[in-house]
């Protein structure tokens, strides 16, 4: 334990721990925020939460939670497998099948635990059966600026629950350049064996870059590798990206269904923290079998199901976002209004989506930035200041208006002309 304080305690003096504020309440983008050094409280304005279409506080949102309490409880105390699995699984299911058209979709708690349940199923097809052998290695590929729920499976990848429980195959992982495809070809190209199943990963959008996967010229590269599986991690793109929020598919025109007329396989992983104001993952396919493989993984078997409440207001979320595809518009036109704000008043904001990454000068701590752009002028942002480019990373929702979006970026002039005084050369 005395190295753990040692290591806290340098941790503290050189500044890298984040300033931690406590929610006492919120109405619309306005939060009554606690510090917790200090206890002082006050209502900001708020750019940082995920909540992307404003349906945390949807009325219809809250009342299937409520209702969904009084129906089944607030737990269902056990894994899906077993005695855990209730209807609403079933209709969410259905309803996620829908929404990305592909038609097999298995729940779970979270993305870290559903992308760990795909490595075991996919790597190592979860637990050994008698009378049947696996033989044949994985490769996978990996974009270098993946989330870091995909980094801690793909780590894992090869010494999990195969590797624990019976004879499992190699599983060989290469990253490629970030969104570069010349790369992932060369890759492919020079790490692909012939009997390889092979999977590439990837962010439909990159959380701290707020850029694209260019999904169109991976299906290219991978119709090379026939039965190649991608598998598109649909965090910060759904409700986000396409007319009506579908994602990365819808984006750039496609489906699907596009991918596996290639010889592709198609995965997407949908998680309900941002768009569907819940909690909770899931993934889809088109291969009937993966379903029941990903319910007995070792992840999925040793864990209770989704709870009743967070079911439910991912379900009444989604069927939302179908019935009003004007939230997802009128997101796409507060990205396109603040992106143009920002770079108006010389602030380099990166990538082309909702997830706004400004990147300030070297001279300037995001940390410091953000704090007295809080204390200031009560508009709250998120710092990050502990990757190769430090950044304040701002996230646009549909509720944000004009005049709440100008009201930060003028802000940001006001912090950026205290705190920054570059030097001039003679």
């Amino acid at each position: 334990m005395q190295v753990i304080k040692e290591y806290v305690q340098r941790w503290y003096e050189s500044g890298l721990d984040p300033d931690e504020y406590i929610c006492h309440g919120k109405q619309g983008n306005l939060v009554e925020i606690e510090e917790a050094d200090t206890g002082k409280r006050r209502t900001v304005l708020t750019f940082c939460t995920n909540d992307v279409l404003g349906l945390v506080q949807n009325e219809a949102v809250q009342k299937a939670a409520i209702d969904a309490i009084l129906k089944y409880g607030t737990s269902n105390s056990s894994t899906s497998v077993l005695s855990g699995r209730i209807d609403l699984h079933r209709q969410l299911e259905d309803e996620i099948s829908a929404f990305k058209h592909l038609p097999y979709t298995q729940l779970f708690l979270n993305a870290w635990m559903a992308m760990q349940a795909l490595m075991d199923a996919f790597c190592h097809l979860a637990i050994p059966v008698p009378g049947f052998q696996h033989t044949r290695e994985t490769l996978i590929l990996t974009d270098v600026l993946n989330h870091g729920c995909i980094v801690s499976a793909i780590a894992n990848a090869g010494t999990r629950s195969g590797k624990l429980f019976g004879h499992s195959p190699r599983v060989r992982v290469r990253a490629y350049r970030h969104c570069d495809m010349e790369d992932l070809s060369r890759k492919l190209q020079r790490y692909a064996r012939p009997d390889d199943r092979i999977l590439v990963v990837s962010d439909a959008v990159f959380s701290m870059d707020g850029d694209i996967a260019p999904l169109p010229d991976m299906l290219s590269i991978m119709q090379n590798y026939e039965g190649s599986v991608l598998l598109m991690d649909e965090a910060h793109a759904s409700g986000a990206l396409g007319a009506t929020g579908r994602g990365i598919y819808e984006h750039f025109g496609l489906l699907p269904q596009q991918a596996i007329e290639r010889g592709v396989v198609p995965l997407i992983m949908t998680t309900f923290s941002k768009f569907a104001a819940s909690a909770g993952a899931a993934i889809s396919s088109h291969v009937a079998e993966l379903k029941p493989l990903l319910n007995v993984s070792p992840t999925s078997i040793g864990t209770i199901s989704l709870p009743p409440p967070t079911t439910a207001a991912a379900l009444e979320s989604i069927r939302q976002v179908v019935k009003t595809p004007e939230l997802v518009e009128r997101l796409q036109e507060n990205t396109q209004y603040l992106r143009s704000r920002l770079e108006e008043n010389d602030f380099m904001a990166i990538g082309e989506t909702n997830v706004l990454p400004v990147l300030l000068p070297p001279e300037l701590n995001p940390k410091i930035f953000a704090r007295k752009l809080m204390n200031d002028h009560g508009v709250w942002v998120s710092p990050i200041w502990f990757i190769a480019k430090p950044r304040v990373r701002i996230t646009v929702n549909s509720l944000h208006t004009r005049e709440e979006m100008d009201r930060l970026v003028t802000s940001m002039v006001a912090t950026r002309e205290v705190l920054y005084k570059p030097t001039i050369s003679a």
